[in-house]
């Protein structure tokens, strides 16, 4: 992403490496957050400077600081973690501009429907050997079949920030 940022592989380090969520209830007067506490991936930098690789989260793993709302978000209702273990974000192109920024283009996938998805992330973190990348953006989660919405209380739309840390591979 940037000079510092070498060609080859590069996998996310799960310990410096946050994916949040962010989302209004109760008519817009109660904010959930939570946070996914099993994220991995990888990625491939080219010689162009541009990347492509995987985010993966376990549904499961989503984590609000409240039992019953968090198993009720496993449920058919919500990620359906039965059917559905995980939430993958497919990078198809990851390019940088000059100002410390990479447009990232990809494919999210949720409950096993695939939309596509673009943002902005911007590189606060690079050297040879590591790179850290945050990103917000925003979901639809009706888009994904998640239309469970009792008495109108939550809004369609779900807050998503990322920090994800990436590690060179070493040649074995």
């Amino acid at each position: 992403m940037s000079v510092a940022v070498e060609t080859g592989l590069w996998k996310l380090d799960q310990t410096q490496s946050t994916v949040a969520v962010r989302h209004k209830t109760m008519w817009g007067m109660v904010t959930v957050n939570g946070t996914f506490t099993a994220v991995s991936g990888g990625g491939e930098v080219h010689p162009d400077g541009s990347a492509s690789g995987t985010v993966t989260l376990e549904s499961a793993s989503l984590d609000t600081k409240h039992a019953k709302r968090d198993k009720h978000l496993q449920s058919a209702d919500f990620f359906d973690v039965d059917n559905h273990p995980a939430v993958t974000f497919a990078v198809r192109s990851a390019v940088p501009g000059a100002d410390g920024t990479v447009q990232v283009a990809g494919e999210l996938t949720v409950r096993g429907i695939s939309r596509p998805q673009s943002f902005p992330a911007s590189v606060t973190g690079s050297g040879s050997d590591a790179v850290t990348l945050t990103a917000e953006l925003t979901v639809d989660r009706g888009e994904f079949g998640m239309a469970w919405n009792q008495l109108g209380m939550m809004r369609g739309l779900t807050t998503v920030t990322a920090t994800l840390r990436f590690t060179r591979e070493t040649a074995a």
